[in-house]
């Protein structure tokens, strides 16, 4: 996993989204995060900057000092809502999708919509912390990415 400069964040690598709307979460991210076993994950916004989502479990948030989002958020927490149905809550957007065994994920066309992504729309996956990482769409760490000398595993 690249350090894409001095003291900057990590990133696991560049995920682009296939024409069918599958997303493939990297390894090391899906190892880090403890996603292997989960059937279904958590998405929400990401910053203005990034874009793009966050992506965490069940079991990470609901463990985490914002397990409040769960109890208030409660189609969230039961996942009674359709699959990609973002949720707004205290300024960010709640959704579930579900995640499968080999690490892809299928978005909704709403909910890429929603998120301003496209087909083709790659998809920097940064270790933002111990509770969730982003796919961010956009900014100055994805900028940096595609001028990144090194390696970058893409997805």
């Amino acid at each position: 996993m690249p350090q894409l400069n001095k003291g900057g964040k990590f990133v696991f690598g560049l995920s682009v989204i296939h024409e069918n709307r599958s997303v493939q979460i990297p390894p090391q991210a899906i190892n880090e995060y403890r996603l292997s076993n989960e059937n279904k994950i958590i998405i929400f916004t990401g910053s203005k900057i990034t874009g793009g989502f966050c992506v965490t479990s069940y079991p990470l948030l609901s463990s985490s000092k914002l397990s409040h989002i769960l109890k208030e958020c409660p189609t969230l927490n039961d996942s009674s809502i359709f699959p990609g149905t973002l949720i707004p809550y205290k300024g960010r957007s709640y959704s579930w999708l579900p995640f499968n065994a080999n690490g892809t994920i299928i978005l909704t066309s709403d909910l890429m919509n929603e998120l301003d992504l496209c087909i083709g729309t790659e998809l920097l996956s940064i270790r933002s912390s111990d509770i969730a990482f982003t796919m961010g769409a956009k900014g100055p760490l994805l900028e940096k990415a595609h001028n990144y000398t090194g390696k970058i595993q893409r997805y």
